[in-house]
């Protein structure tokens, strides 16, 4: 029997169609950025966008994110057009955004109060306190952000995602400013949370083993401009995941080698 989020039958979630994204450059001439971009993502499923450098993959995430408007094509999430930002769509970037004036709480609860109103006060300390809990911050809990590593701020980040149940999460290389040993305990701190409380995933990344590792499909675009979805790759590995197990498997060689093949076929020395 198929989980649900595998199962093709279920209704795709999140539904990119003929997406083209195109700028008017100073000179008056055209850049397209995106051109026919179509992708769907179920509603429990990680997805992942490895691609080169200028390849449209930050475009593509602060579309779906609505803090951009394409120029052609739809983006639908659970059957409503994307026009605009919404909680629903929750953005971590690789950058922590914290407010340094307030606490790790402070700057969880800024989001809790904004996005739920209705609940109570109680209701409201309880959520913050079980994200705290979930990406072990409860003990730094009143410490203020340059009192913390960029691994922890970074958790903030995802707790103040998470925290205020958004329907899908998007992540524009989330752990690329960390180092390696950080960078793999978080991961795996993330992918945990999400094992437990599967939601939509999009999460851009330059790292393949971080790619093979945390998701479900990866969506490997062509270089811009004008950029494409060259090729969408299953992971076939089972949840929970075991990076060790992964590693030591020759399926997990096979789909390294295939990216990293389509990577170089696609790379230019102007990078």
């Amino acid at each position: 029997m198929m989980h649900p989020e595998t199962d093709p039958s279920i209704t795709n979630f999140l539904e990119i169609k003929d997406l083209y994204k195109s700028y008017r450059k100073s000179n008056g001439e055209e850049y397209v950025a995106l051109n026919g971009i179509n992708l769907s993502v179920r509603a429990r499923e990680y997805i992942s966008i490895i691609g080169h450098s200028g390849c449209g993959k930050s475009t593509l995430l602060r579309i779906v994110a609505g803090l951009e408007r394409l120029t052609n094509g739809s983006v639908c999430l659970d059957g409503r057009e994307i026009r605009k930002p919404s909680a629903e769509r929750m953005m971590v970037f690789q950058q922590y955004s914290l407010l340094p004036w307030l606490t790790v709480r402070e700057n969880i609860q800024l989001a809790v109060d904004e996005v739920m109103k209705t609940a109570s006060a109680q209701e409201k300390k309880n959520i913050v306190s079980e994200h705290l809990g979930m990406v072990n911050l409860t003990a730094a809990a009143d410490k203020y952000p340059d009192e913390l590593s960029g691994g922890m701020k970074q958790r903030v980040g995802i707790a103040r995602a998470l925290s205020i149940r958004p329907k899908m999460l998007l992540m524009d290389e989330p752990f690329g400013a960390l180092d390696a040993l950080t960078r793999y305990k978080l991961q795996q701190q993330v992918l945990n949370i999400w094992e437990l409380q599967r939601q939509a995933v999009i999460m851009i990344t330059h790292d393949v083993d971080e790619a093979i590792f945390m998701s479900d499909r990866i969506v490997m675009m062509t270089n811009g401009p004008a950029a494409n979805i060259g090729e969408i790759l299953s992971i076939p590995f089972p949840h929970p995941r075991d990076r060790l197990a992964i590693r030591e498997s020759t399926e997990y060689f096979e789909l390294r080698n295939h990216i990293l093949g389509f990577l170089d076929r696609y790379f230019t020395h102007d990078e």
